[in-house]
Order: structure tokens, then C-alpha cells, then sequence
């Protein structure tokens, strides 16, 4: 079975007020943080009969599709078999 992860993340310079506010009540609770990042990781199973590069090419138009905005985001795939 092939699986891809797929690691998303928004580019340098883009707000994450998720991030921010999630370290801020960190730092309230008493954690000492420096930075919190937010992110999304899909894992997907591709099934049997695909080459890494097969598979690869796929989850791509996948990311550019769908799972990714390119305009505000990055995104990483790593391919398991």
C-alpha cells in the first residue's frame, strides 16, 4: 500500500490567528512558549499499483486541486510504501 502524508502550512508573512491565539492562552495557562505555527497533515492511502513517482504526481494535483490554497499556503508530500 502506498500512503502519502501531506504537510500544509501557511508561507512566511501570512497571519495565523489560530496560532496566536492558541499561544496566548498557552502563555496565560502558565506554558512557556515561544511560537505556535498551525497546520493541517493529511494522510492518504493510495492503494497498491503505484510507482513513488506515480504516486507523487497524483497527491501533487491533489494539493493544487484541492487541499492546498497556493496563495497562502505551502505544503510538504511524503510518500510511504
Amino acid at each position: 500500500m502506498v500512503t502519502a502524508e501531506v504537510k500544509i502550512e501557511l508561507k512566511e508573512g501570512i497571519a495565523d490567528p489560530e496560532g496566536m491565539n492558541t499561544e496566548k492562552t498557552l502563555k496565560l495557562l502558565g506554558w512557556d512558549v515561544e511560537k505556535v505555527e498551525t497546520g493541517k497533515l493529511f494522510e492518504i492511502d493510495l492503494g497498491n499499483g503505484f510507482s513513488e513517482e506515480e504516486a507523487r504526481n497524483e497527491v501533487e494535483e491533489m494539493c493544487k486541486k484541492l487541499l492546498a490554497n497556493p496563495v497562502i499556503q505551502t505544503y510538504d508530500i511524503e510518500i510511504k510504501s
